[in-house]
């Protein structure tokens, strides 16, 4: 197996995760594209069956993919080729953007920036699978997380194969997909100060979300959900939680030398949109901002211009 030390990394798009680079291992990289994926212009080249395999269901918050099919537990070839493949897609990291003042919503726009991960060239690609390393706090099958076991090498199969070998009566093996050296906090400064030359006075949300961010294998209920449900109150679950699929952004965290971006920076990024998200905005937008609205701007200019904007009265009444 491959192996590369990877770029710092975080566990979400806003949160540190700093992780030993000497625990990775990496799937081989594509050197022509998958034969036999459906390719569709304008999105990343990626296999979208992926995001909806057979035996799972995605969770309400479209954040967890889950499956209780009884062969993943009890054959760790095929536990471990879910993980490779599991991995082979990115997580979808979206910004949420919401003015409000009380009770009233004045804007609501999201964007997707899951093509900022996935460069057009498969050979540039930079995700990696990560195994947890040496004296590192995780779920390592038990109720709680601990330093131990380690199990040397080949780490996902024998990971995999302590899984299926494990007893407990309700057990969990998780793939958690994250994004590496995104500035968050550069995006955010840039968002608010866009909304500030609009003379908005409400309170202003900015949030970063990650969805399709988890997959998820649980042994089968062994006599009925309820039982399953009992007895994780009182005996709680063993989770593996211990493979992660790492997506960059970039190769080192903004403002580090030698940096390079998968795709384009976050300066490239935002004066590439913040016409668009200036006209949502100032259209009090309740929706996506798409690439359609890109093209608008491009064409018709729409967005280009700091407008006034009438937001009405306040929740006190006045304007």
């Amino acid at each position: 197996m491959e192996k590369r030390t990877p770029p710092a990394d975080v566990g979400s798009p806003d949160a540190a995760n700093d992780e030993a680079p000497s625990q990775t291992l990496t799937p081989p990289i594509p050197t022509e594209p998958l034969k036999g994926i459906p390719r569709y212009p304008g999105l990343p080249k990626l296999d979208y069956k992926l995001y909806s395999p057979p035996l799972f269901k995605l969770s309400s918050d479209s954040i967890t993919l889950s499956s209780k099919a009884e062969y993943l537990s009890s054959n760790a070839a095929a536990l471990v080729s879910l993980i490779r493949a599991q991995s082979t897609v990115p997580p979808k990291p979206q910004i949420h953007v919401r003015g409000s003042r009380g009770r009233r919503i004045d804007f609501d726009i999201k964007l997707n920036l899951m093509t900022l991960l996935v460069p057009d060239d498969e050979r540039l690609r930079m995700d990696y699978i990560r195994c947890v390393g040496q004296g590192e706090l995780a779920h390592r099958g038990g109720v709680r997380p601990d330093v131990l076991p380690e199990v040397g090498e080949g780490e996902l199969e024998e990971w995999c194969r302590r899984f299926v070998q494990d007893t407990a009566t309700v057990k969990t093996f998780s793939l958690d997909r994250v994004i590496a050296n995104l500035d968050v906090g550069w995006i955010e400064g840039q968002l608010r100060s866009l909304i500030a030359t609009l003379k908005y006075r409400g309170a202003v949300d900015v949030t970063f979300l990650v969805t399709h961010s988890r997959v998820l294998v649980q042994n089968p209920d062994r006599v009925n959900q309820f039982f399953t449900n009992v007895t994780s109150l009182f005996s709680g679950k063993n989770k593996y939680e211990v493979i992660k699929s790492v997506w960059p952004f970039a190769t080192t965290k903004n403002g580090e030398p030698g940096r390079r971006c998968i795709v384009q920076s976050e300066e490239v990024w935002w004066k590439e949109w913040k016409d668009p998200i200036r006209y949502a905005i100032s259209q009090k937008r309740q929706g996506w901002v798409t690439v359609e609205d890109k093209l608008e701007a491009v064409m018709e200019g729409k967005g280009n211009q700091t407008e006034s904007v009438d937001w009405g009265p306040d929740q006190y009444g006045t304007s």
